[in-house]
């Protein structure tokens, strides 16, 4: 497995999307129901498979991640073959940017000397989908990228 197994919500939430999957591999609902009890290794094979032709569907449409900690925001912006990166670091031991207030802070003094904004960029080393799955992993966050967008426009100015 490439990646890891979507979580029981996951798949219920999918359910329709995983009944054509089966579907499409000559498998109807009693034949299903019969091989998770008689071949559950080969049913566990077939949730594999499944989740990772989600996520492979998930990453290659992905454009942004977003990664948040208490001191610092990783604001990620890719394409087929180059990732873009926006880092901001505060050194205030008060800010905090997993609340909101620590984000409100931020705005109000973005161009302090408390604030630190690096930019780094880099070609893919092999496979983009799995780096992209690693942010993830680490606790990145799909996005649509305004706050990618917004920052890189404030510096702009």
């Amino acid at each position: 497995m490439k990646y890891t197994r979507l979580t029981k919500e996951q798949f219920e939430e999918l359910h329709v999307e995983f009944a054509n999957f089966l579907a499409s591999q000559q498998i109807d609902k009693n034949e299903w129901d019969e091989l998770k009890v008689s071949k559950p290794e080969v049913a566990e094979q077939e949730l594999d498979i499944f989740s990772d032709l989600v996520w492979e569907g998930v990453l290659q449409n992905a454009k942004y991640i977003e990664h948040f900690s208490k001191t610092h925001i990783f604001l990620f912006r890719f394409d087929e073959t180059d990732i873009d990166t926006i880092v901001l670091k505060t050194s205030n031991p008060e800010v905090d940017f997993l609340k909101k207030d620590g984000l409100q802070w931020l705005s109000d003094n973005i161009f302090s000397d408390e604030v630190e904004i690096r930019y780094g960029a880099k070609k893919f080393d092999s496979d983009r989908n799995y780096e992209l799955f690693q942010i993830i992993q680490q606790g990145g966050i799909l996005s649509q990228g305004e706050l990618y967008h917004q920052i890189k426009e404030l510096l702009n100015k």
